[in-house]
C-alpha cells in the first residue's frame, strides 16, 4: 500500500507473531505481564515503549496473546491510560518541531507544505478521535504548541 502523502511504497519492518496462543517455553502468567506493563508505565513509558521493553527484555512476543487484553486495554482499566492518544501526541510534537524550524528558516517552502500536510494528517485523526471518544468534544490541538 502506498504512503499518504508520498507516492512510494510502505518501509518495511518488523512483524507481529502470527501465532494468537502465547508460545509454549513462555513461563509468565497474565498477573506478573499486567503488573510489568503497569510498573512500566508509572515509570512514564508510553505504551508502545512498554510493548518494546517486554518484547526485548523479558522476551513477551505479544501481550495480547498472554493475558487476552491490550497494552492500552490493560493500561484504560488501572486508570493510566494518557488523556491524548500516543500516535497523536507524536504527530502534535512533530508540528511544533516543525513551526519551531518554520519560525527560524521562513523560506523553507518544503518545510512549509509539509507542515501543511501534517496538520491536515491531525486534523483527520481528531476528528476521528473525537467521533470514537477517545478525546474530549472541545479539544484543540492548535493549544497544545504556541506559535512564539
Amino acid at each position: 500500500m502506498a504512503r499518504m502523502h508520498a507516492r512510494k511504497r510502505g518501509k518495511s519492518g518488523s512483524k507481529r507473531p502470527l501465532a494468537k496462543t502465547p508460545p509454549s517455553w513462555l513461563t509468565v502468567t497474565p498477573q506478573e505481564v499486567e503488573e510489568l506493563v503497569v510498573s512500566y508505565a508509572k515509570a512514564g513509558m508510553t505504551p508502545s515503549v512498554i510493548g518494546v521493553v517486554l518484547r526485548d527484555q523479558h522476551g513477551i512476543p505479544l501481550v495480547k496473546a498472554v493475558t487476552g487484553k491490550s497494552i492500552t486495554q490493560i493500561l484504560a482499566e488501572r486508570g493510566l491510560l494518557p488523556e491524548i492518544p500516543e500516535d497523536l501526541m507524536h504527530l502534535i510534537e512533530r508540528a511544533r518541531r516543525m513551526h519551531v524550524h518554520l519560525q527560524r528558516h521562513r523560506s523553507d517552502r518544503y518545510n512549509r507544505h509539509r507542515l501543511q500536510l501534517l496538520e491536515a494528517k491531525i486534523h483527520r485523526l481528531v476528528k476521528y478521535y473525537k467521533r470514537v471518544g477517545k478525546i474530549p468534544k472541545d479539544f484543540q490541538f492548535r493549544t497544545l504548541y504556541t506559535y512564539a
